[in-house]
């Protein structure tokens, strides 16, 4: 009852569940991208080769324009920036759909445009939490929200792609799915909050949110969790083939973000003690620890279920990993700082994907989930080897911070006095 009570008080804010939904169905496109790339790729005539390469140029781009965007964000507003790119990166994609296969030297720029400006509306969200709910609490249950929220959107997203294959085409998967994101885009920055926020004036310095060794240290470790995600999906394909089964592999995404979305609203219904970086490590701890028993590579039940297992600590590491990118932001950035999360989780995811493709061929499936286990463990060494940047801000460059992160102020509910979040 306190988790319904708890989300149903955030939800009931003015403009916050528009803020949250609008932000979902804005990035839906980013969501789907790469399913949606290879099936239009494939129904055209183009081969697996041409469609993964597309993907992954969609990919890069994405990684390269989410920093860029966010500071642009940070410094010119969001409906400035926000819609443009909706609409840039909607076209994009309908110049693919327009270039068909036959033409690469027209279809590679396409998705690199599409990539490139994408909407940084996840970082943008997260900036305006503590306008919209003031307390600290609350934003913190809504970066739990949030997390939780991106699971069932991952999940049900390309569901929506496939539905829509299956109904029309791949090409008018493609545009419908954009058409959607812009419109989702459209809602976030017509709204009030969005319009009226403005980022705390910033330092000029040309690394921007990349300044703060905390932020660093903090992007390092996710790159390994996203490491060992990317990899657990080439895994569970190699999975599902043991078994002769390609159900197989949904059933363990299934689980997978089951166990996520468990773990988020879990996370997100209690207040916690202690500074979010030291919590931020026990949930790492777990999240690693939980990513070796997947090696065993037991049957089907038990693996689904091992999967629900890892999935677990995921939502909440990310949802604490948004609290300390708000403490370690230099101002003026958060924005961006979020963006560079989102930025490095998908290299991270990239990478693990392509090490966990020759870790199969060499060593079976077990070895696949091994690049995972080997993720987590990295990411937690990370974070241990860094507690010193990463602790606790204090004194009066960090009492900056939190004037514009984290408008409040005040201390954690749960916190020891002293420890402020």
């Amino acid at each position: 009852m306190a988790t319904t009570t708890g989300y149903a008080d955030i939800l009931k804010a003015p403009y916050a569940a528009r803020l949250l939904t609008g932000t979902l169905v804005g990035r839906l496109p980013n969501a789907t991208a790469s399913i949606a790339i290879v099936l239009f790729v494939r129904a055209a005539g183009g081969s697996y080769s041409l469609a993964g390469a597309l993907a992954a140029v969609y990919g890069i781009g994405t990684a390269v324009g989410q920093p860029l965007l966010g500071r642009a964000v940070d410094l010119y507003g969001q409906p400035r920036v926000q819609l443009p790119a909706a609409v840039l990166s909607a076209a994009g994609m309908a110049l693919l759909v327009l270039a068909g296969t036959d033409s690469p030297a027209l279809a590679y720029p396409a998705v690199a445009l599409a990539g490139v400006f994408t909407p940084p509306l996840e970082g943008g969200l997260r900036a305006l939490w503590p306008g919209v709910l003031g307390s600290e609490e609350r934003v913190h249950r809504a970066y739990a929200l949030d997390a939780v929220a991106q699971e069932v959107m991952f999940t049900l997203g390309p569901l929506l792609v496939t539905l829509l294959v299956a109904l029309r085409s791949p090409a008018a998967a493609l545009l419908v799915i954009n058409a959607i994101g812009v419109l989702g885009a459209l809602s976030v920055v017509l709204s009030r909050p969005s319009r009226q926020w403005r980022s705390a004036p910033r330092e000029a310095h040309w690394l921007g949110a990349l300044r703060s060794p905390g932020l660093l240290a903090l992007l390092a470790a996710f790159l390994f969790i996203g490491a060992a995600l990317g990899s657990i999906t080439v895994a569970g394909i190699a999975y599902a083939d043991d078994r002769g089964r390609e159900a197989v592999y949904g059933w363990l995404m299934a689980a997978l973000g089951l166990g996520a979305l468990i773990g988020g609203l879990g996370y997100g219904a209690r207040q916690w003690a202690g500074t979010p970086e030291r919590r931020l490590r026990a949930i790492v701890a777990l999240l690693a620890l939980c990513y070796l028993p997947l090696m065993a590579t037991p049957g089907v039940l038990a693996m689904s279920g091992l999967s629900a297992l890892a999935g677990v600590f995921l939502a909440p590491a990310l949802a604490c990993a948004f609290i300390v990118v708000d403490r370690h932001a230099p101002r003026g950035t958060v924005t961006e700082a979020f963006s560079w999360l989102v930025t490095t989780f998908g290299v991270g995811a990239a990478l693990g994907t392509a090490a966990a493709g020759p870790a199969v061929a060499l060593g079976g499936t077990a070895a696949g989930f091994a690049v995972a286990a080997g993720g987590g463990a990295a990411a937690l060494l990370v974070l241990l080897a860094t507690g010193r940047v990463l602790r606790a801000p204090a004194g009066p460059a960090d009492a900056t911070i939190r004037t514009e992160n984290d408008p409040s102020g005040a201390a954690q509910p749960g916190f020891s006095s002293g420890h402020q979040a």
